[in-house]
Order: structure tokens, then C-alpha cells, then sequence
């Protein structure tokens, strides 16, 4: 067995498995990496082979290929990388040259976090939902921890962080405390930056607005509405904390809006216009607190006022549609301002006639007062010279 071993034509077989085996062992695997190491953007990076000797010459690959971005090999064999930039990343490994794998690294590449921008949402009394947006693009991975810090002698209440979705909740908080600060903090592998917002809840409280919005028609009335909702799902009616609720109402094609405040649904509106649709939206505030904010307006009903089918309207329509005109006008003017323009310009007509009439008469008093003025000075002339001849 040993002469077998010993053999030329064994000895071939081994150096020729040897040598096509080499390539698959200088191959990196994901799994072969040792760790990952975290670095600027825009910086230069080292990456040190950590098996190699002084003076050892080593090849460097970048994800399998002898190709590397703009950098430099020392005597030791660290990998300087120049002023990296994102295609910079990804598994960095250094062989010896058997093409032994002495070393590997995974490179990340980022920035450190900046501040975030603040906001808040606060839907009932009970909960606070603050959301940031990054004002610098880290491109790395990132924890946040968020903690409300309200008035001296109570505790921080913290905020569930949701991370993916960069917002954080917090349920029964401290509400009508005079100020309270939101203190969020983000970290990377680079380092970390805390922002502060400072605000008051009862301000920022801004109901979801009302469901469920019916408008109908009351028969034998052609003049009402009848407006209806219900309270948003996010109010919490067992708290017993009211609503205030504020409908706006306009025929369909009309500028301006008629509004009405209300405690209670329904509501009935009784100077709708007989035979027009009507667009109609409702919103609604937390009553007790004056400065806190108006939902937004609910999507817009249609509904005409009932009609009496027996009844024959006229031809001529007292309130026309809308017809399409090729002279331009202003959409902001109303039929009624139109009609007090026309008053307007009647006055002035008239405004103009009358001091027309007025300086006509004064010049022609003026002509006649001037012929009077001028017979006067000839007879005086006249008699002058009467006077002035011989006898």
C-alpha cells in the first residue's frame, strides 16, 4: 500500500486534486465571515489581515474579485480604502500567497444620525401617537428609544417605539400637564443623537373626524335637510368627554358655505334652496377645550330637498345652473354679489348724470352772469364819453 501511495502515477493524481481544489478554497463564504466592522462615509477605512506577518505579501478580494476600490496595501498588509462610498461595501477577505484565507470582514457604510423632526397626534385623551422623520440618511440600521418627560415630581412615561415605522404610543398620558417634552433617541454603530420636542397635548388634541354621515330629505318640507353622524370609533364615549360639531352646507355649484354649530346629532337646516342639491360635511372639537383642534372635514354628502311630484315648476328656472360661457369670470362671485354689483354701477351711473346736470348749470349761469357783466362796462363807456364832449 505504501508503494502504491508512493507511485508517480498516484503522486500525479494528488497534485492535480490539490491544485484544482485551490480556487473553491480561496472562494469566501457568507458564513466564513468574521465579523463586521462599521465605518464613515466619505473617510478612509482600514482593514487589517490579521494572520499576516510583517512583510508577507497578501492579495485582498472585494466580494470574490481581485478588483478593489481606490486604496492602498501597507507592509503589513492592511487594506486602506481611499474617500469610500457605498459601492465600497460588502465582504472584504486577504489570502496569503498559497491563497490560504488568513482574514475576512464584512463592511457596512454609513453616517452618523442627525436630529429628527417631531411631530405629534393626539386623537382622544387618552392617546399620543409622535412620529419623526430622519434629517440625514444614515443608510444603517438604527434603535430608538423615546421617553415623555413631563412636570418635576412625576415619572417619565415611556413610548412604545414601533422602529419600522418610526413612531412611538403612549396611552394615558399625563394630559393636561401646563408643557411636556418628547425625548427620542436615535443610535447606529457610529453613534447616537437625542431630539427634544416640546408641546402641549391639550392643543395638539384633533379628533378623527365623524362617521357614518347621512343627509336626507323631510317630506313635505322643500326647504330642509335633515344631517346626521355618529361620534369617529376613536372617541372614547365612556370617558364622557363631549363633542362639539360644526356643518357646512351649500347648494352644488354655489362659492360660499352656511354653517351651523351643533352638540347633538341630527341637525335639521331649514333654508336649503328648493330643488338644488346641496354638498354638505360635518367636523368635529372637543368642547370643553377651546384651544384645541378642528377634525377634518368629513367627505362630501349629496342630497336634494324633497319635492312634491304634483307640483309643476315653471320654465323658467329662478336658479339656473351653472352654463358654460366663453367670456371668463371670476368662480369667487356669487349671484348675490353680482347683484349688488349692479347696483352699484346703477348708482354711479346716476351719480354722474346728476353732477353733469349740475356743472351744465353752473356754466350757463356763468356765460349769462358774464354777457350781464359785459353791457354793463359799455354803457359806462357810453356815458363817459357823453360826458366828456363840448356843449
Amino acid at each position: 500500500m505504501p508503494g502504491l501511495l508512493s507511485s508517480p502515477v498516484c503522486l500525479t493524481v494528488i497534485w492535480f486534486l490539490s491544485w484544482s481544489l485551490r480556487p473553491i478554497r480561496a472562494q469566501i463564504q457568507p458564513d466564513e465571515v468574521s465579523g463586521v466592522q462599521y465605518a464613515l462615509l466619505e473617510s478612509n477605512v482600514t482593514l487589517a489581515c490579521r494572520k499576516s506577518q510583517i512583510r508577507t505579501p497578501v492579495v485582498w478580494h472585494h466580494n470574490n474579485s481581485a478588483v478593489l476600490p481606490w486604496h492602498k496595501v501597507t507592509s503589513d498588509g492592511t487594506l486602506v480604502l481611499l474617500h469610500v462610498d457605498l459601492s465600497a461595501q460588502g465582504n472584504y477577505s486577504c489570502y496569503d500567497n498559497g491563497g490560504l484565507l488568513l482574514h475576512s470582514v464584512k463592511l457596512r457604510l454609513g453616517h452618523r444620525p442627525g436630529s429628527l423632526s417631531i411631530s405629534c397626534q393626539v386623537p382622544n385623551h387618552t392617546h399620543v401617537r409622535c412620529s419623526w422623520v430622519e434629517s440625514v440618511k444614515t443608510f444603517l440600521p438604527a434603535q430608538y428609544n423615546a421617553i415623555l418627560l413631563t412636570v418635576k415630581g412625576q415619572e417619565p412615561r415611556t413610548c412604545v417605539v414601533d422602529v419600522f415605522q418610526k413612531h412611538c404610543d403612549i396611552v394615558l398620558p399625563a394630559y393636561w400637564s401646563y408643557i411636556q417634552t418628547l425625548s427620542v433617541q436615535e443610535t447606529n454603530a457610529l453613534g447616537s443623537e437625542t431630539t427634544y420636542a416640546r408641546m402641549h397635548l391639550h392643543k395638539l388634541l384633533k379628533p378623527n373626524p365623524p362617521q357614518s354621515v347621512l343627509v336626507n330629505e323631510l317630506e313635505g318640507f322643500p326647504k330642509r335637510l335633515n344631517i346626521s353622524w355618529e361620534l369617529p370609533s376613536s372617541w372614547p364615549q365612556s370617558l364622557g368627554y363631549p363633542l362639539l360639531f360644526h356643518i357646512r352646507y351649500r347648494p352644488e355649484g354655489f362659492v360660499h358655505w352656511s354653517k351651523v354649530l351643533a352638540e347633538h346629532s341630527p341637525v335639521v337646516i331649514l333654508d336649503a334652496l328648493a330643488g338644488r342639491f346641496h354638498e354638505v360635511q360635518v367636523c368635529a372639537r372637543d368642547e370643553p377645550d377651546s384651544e384645541s383642534l378642528w377634525s377634518e372635514w368629513t367627505a362630501v354628502s349629496l342630497c336634494k330637498p324633497w319635492e312634491d311630484p304634483t307640483e309643476v315648476f315653471p320654465t323658467d328656472d329662478p336658479f339656473p345652473e351653472p352654463q358654460t360661457s366663453t367670456t371668463k369670470t371670476d368662480p369667487s362671485v356669487s349671484p348675490e354679489d353680482e347683484g349688488n354689483l349692479g347696483l352699484v354701477i346703477l348708482l354711479v351711473l346716476f351719480s354722474v348724470v346728476i353732477l353733469t346736470t349740475v356743472l351744465s348749470l353752473i356754466f350757463v349761469v356763468w356765460v349769462r352772469q358774464r354777457r350781464r357783466n359785459h353791457v354793463t362796462k359799455q354803457q359806462l363807456s357810453s356815458m363817459v364819453k357823453m360826458k366828456s364832449m363840448p356843449i
